[in-house]
């Protein structure tokens, strides 16, 4: 089982192989038939489970080894620590699947509670739901702008719970095909009709799902204002000159540069837009991109330096570190004026556990002086001039259904990272395709700045709009489209996945009672 669940790993991004699938879970559906009790289900979970989370979390060590002379003693936890935190939800999924009888139904109760289990990752320390399954569909390019529309209506756990479903029902019943073709017995679907009526719902919910992508893609359009244009400036700079505070002036003069020509860039784009509409300019620094040890909400001098270097823009949104009035550090994202003062600031809400969260109850000290405070939760700012917009600091975008405020919906959405402590690996991908679905569930586009990339601007469709690719140094200038028209997820949120996974876990359970034949 520690095989086949890191073997699953290369179904999601930047792999993408999702054949992989249709070998690796049936294997995990057989063994949670054969399963004794749920005890020995649960043990096969737990194995499952710690072989993907580690596969596909290996490069968390990159972030010890840039200090690694001071924590060369932790290389070995983020990646196993994380599996052995995470492997018991896929245990309990396992458990769980166990109260419906062996064969299909169980199956059928294994993919809902796996999708409910792995949606309740949001409740682990301050959460952690990176890598759902259902991001293993958003495969670059147009394929993947076709696959991962359905999210606009049930969002990622949903897409989460079709990839399982489909992988151990389609996965089995191939494979009991072949044995059968062999000369061997079927170990779940013996009967061919049954193997047919598998293969026919499969194709029929694949059909369905595709057709409703192209006629959503075809059908659906931006409506209201346009969204600003965005120069997203992406400095590249090297974490190990970030932590030890090596170069700040450099740095500063670096995003200084970089910032007056991607504004010039935007300015210049101006004629050529077919609305003949003079749209705002917005500059995005990423996150923690301020640099030094001072704090820019104390340096007028610095903002005032930013906003005459970027002439012409109409705000601009920097990512800092920020105190509060307790003494506590925030990881924020400040907005600023054309005269360099700070109209807005937005605080990271979802901190990162061991990063930036001493999560309770672990008795080594990891985070300095227990971490920073956590802000509020989603806003959306109304800034003069600029259409309003959903701040974003680095991975609290992966939190379907928790990115936007609902009372208040933005017209955009802006996002600040630096992946550069993950380095050129598996994980900064995999933080794109979560941008990349929120922009569909929400029907927002979405503008992202990353240190050292990747940078990027996706429009409501989850279709790439320009990017600047992985450590390169430079500015990309996105004119943003408008917003889509709020869909349904957007409106309902996580309560449709859920309700879709119960209904789906109940009536596995529910024995039908056939009529004898007279």
């Amino acid at each position: 089982m520690l095989g086949m669940g890191a073997l699953s790993a290369l179904a999601l991004p930047p792999v993408h192989c999702l054949p992989v699938l249709l070998i690796t879970f049936p294997a995990l559906g057989r063994a949670i038939n054969r399963a004794s009790g749920w005890k020995n289900a649960a043990w096969a979970g737990a194995l499952f489970g710690f072989g993907f989370y580690t596969a596909n979390l290996y490069w968390l060590v990159n972030a010890v080894m840039i200090r690694a002379e001071e924590f060369w003693w932790f290389v070995p936890f983020p990646s196993l620590g994380c599996a052995l935190i995470l492997a018991p939800m896929v245990a309990a999924a396992a458990a769980f699947s166990c109260l419906a009888p062996a064969g299909p139904r169980r199956l059928l109760a294994l993919a809902a509670s796996w999708t409910l289990f792995d949606m309740g990752r949001v409740f682990l320390f301050s959460g952690f739901t990176w890598n759902p399954l259902g991001s293993a569909l958003a495969v670059p390019g147009a394929v993947g702008d076709v696959l991962i529309q359905p999210a606009a209506w049930i969002g990622v756990d949903g897409l989460t719970f079709f990839v399982v479903l489909t992988a151990l029902f389609g996965g089995q019943a191939l494979q009991d095909a072949v044995r059968v073709r062999s000369g061997r017995p079927a170990r779940v679907f013996p009967r061919r009709a049954d193997r047919l009526r598998i293969a026919a719902c499969a194709a029929f919910m694949l059909c369905a799902s595709l057709t409703a992508s192209i006629i959503r893609l075809n059908t659906v359009h931006p409506a209201g204002e346009a969204g600003p244009v965005t120069v997203l400036v992406q400095g590249n700079v090297p974490e190990t000159e970030k932590v030890g505070h090596l170069n700040p002036r450099d740095i500063f003069m670096r995003y200084l540069h970089l910032t007056a020509d991607g504004v010039l860039q935007a300015r210049k784009l101006q004629p050529a837009f077919a609305d003949a509409v003079t749209r705002p300019i917005v500059f995005l620094w990423p996150e923690t991109a301020f640099p030094g040890s001072g704090l820019l909400q104390d340096s007028p001098r610095a903002r005032q330096m930013i906003m005459d270097w970027a002439q012409g823009a109409d705000a601009g949104f920097i990512g800092a570190l920020r105190v509060d009035d307790n003494g506590r550090y925030r990881n924020s994202v400040i907005a600023l004026a054309p005269g360099g003062e700070m109209t807005a600031f937005y605080d990271k809400a979802r901190l990162v556990p061991f990063g930036e969260y001493q999560p309770p109850f672990i008795p080594l000290q990891i985070v300095p002086q227990g971490g920073m405070a956590a802000g509020p939760g989603a806003q959306t700012w109304h800034l003069p001039g600029i259409p309003a917009v959903g701040p974003l600091v680095c991975y609290e975008v992966i939190f379907s259904g928790l990115t936007v405020d609902r009372h208040d919906r933005p017209r955009w959405l802006a996002n600040v990272t630096n992946d550069a402590w993950f380095g050129d690996s598996a994980g900064p991908r995999q933080h794109l395709s979560s941008v990349r679905l929120r922009a569909v569930e929400e029907g927002l586009p979405i503008a992202r700045a990353a240190n050292t990339g990747i940078s990027i601007a996706y429009d409501g469709f989850g279709h790439e709009l320009a990017r600047l690719g992985w450590g390169k140094t430079g500015t990309l200038v996105a004119p943003l489209p408008a917003a889509l028209p709020a869909p349904l997820f957007a409106r309902c949120g996580r309560s449709l996945p859920v309700l879709l996974s119960l209904a789906v876990f109940l009536a596995a359970l529910v024995r039908i009672q056939r009529k004898p034949v007279k």
